[in-house]
């Protein structure tokens, strides 16, 4: 897998890519991480990547010049092509393998973050992120470059890079190699429709609250079971929305409703 994001400050980038996870992923070549600094394209001796928008109002607006250009270095890199045609649209522009890169603009305005879209993303060969600063992207970067437009959350930071990084490293690590435990990113939270289950390590007491006798037990259906249960309670108290989704046997929604009429949640 391929990455690679669009910044103009790819320093923030590197110390994230270099550590953990991502780092370890990055040294067993399961995934290719660059900054690519669009400030480089943009084609003026000032190095000016943002003008005041048309209309008037505050703030400054990124320019297209740069953003196409530094998109078009990296699919020149990457796949051989060249240019990046009036065409590329949300369909996606076709390479010469007929592989689409995705290329995802992080933004306020766009769609809500989730485990299902890591999933999907993870599935990809080639990732481009376009990081912005300042007031906002002139539109024609929105409507002829971009693939997808993704937001972390309901509030607005200074710049794209810390959403690119979370959305990197929740993508990488569901990468076949990436983690040392294989089993872990599938029973994640949000991966199985719930919250996870609560985890427990030695000691078993510690400050006189001991480990529930159930994993001491040895007897793996049982645990599981515990720990199916536990998952449906934990999502009933804190995320009852995420129950709506969730793919429910008909013994999940027994439990559900005994411990509803219990009062445990």
């Amino acid at each position: 897998m391929r990455i690679d994001v669009l910044t103009l400050f790819p320093e923030m980038c590197e110390g994230v890519f270099g550590t953990s996870i991502l780092g370890k992923a990055r040294e067993k070549g399961i995934v290719s991480l660059n900054a690519v600094n669009f400030r480089d394209f943009s084609g003026n001796k000032h190095n000016t990547v943002d003008d005041t928008p048309y209309g008037g109002g505050g703030g400054m607006v990124l320019k297209p010049d740069p953003i196409f250009a530094a998109v078009e270095h990296v699919l020149a890199e990457s796949t051989g092509s060249t240019v990046v045609s009036s065409e590329y649209s949300t369909e996606g522009h076709m390479d010469q393998e007929g592989t689409k890169p995705r290329i995802i603009l992080m933004c306020p305005q766009g769609k809500t973050y989730t485990q299902q879209i890591a999933e999907e993303l993870a599935q990809e060969e080639h990732l481009i992120f376009i990081c912005g600063h300042y007031e906002g992207y002139d539109e024609r970067i929105r409507e002829h470059l971009v693939t997808d437009e993704l937001s972390i959350g309901d509030y607005v930071l200074t710049g794209g890079e810390l959403p690119a990084m979370t959305v990197i490293d929740s993508i990488v690590r569901l990468q076949p190699g990436a983690l040392g435990n294989e089993t872990s990113a599938v029973s994640d939270s949000f991966s199985t429709g719930l919250l996870e289950y609560p985890h427990y390590t030695r000691p078993a007491e510690f400050r006189g609250w001991k480990v529930p006798d159930i994993l001491l037990s040895g007897h793996h259906a049982n645990i599981e079971t515990w720990r199916r249960e536990q998952a449906l309670q934990r999502t009933l108290e804190r995320r009852p929305d995420l129950l709506e989704t969730a793919e429910l046997t008909a013994k999940d929604r027994k439990t559900l409703e005994r411990l509803k009429n219990d009062g445990q949640a």
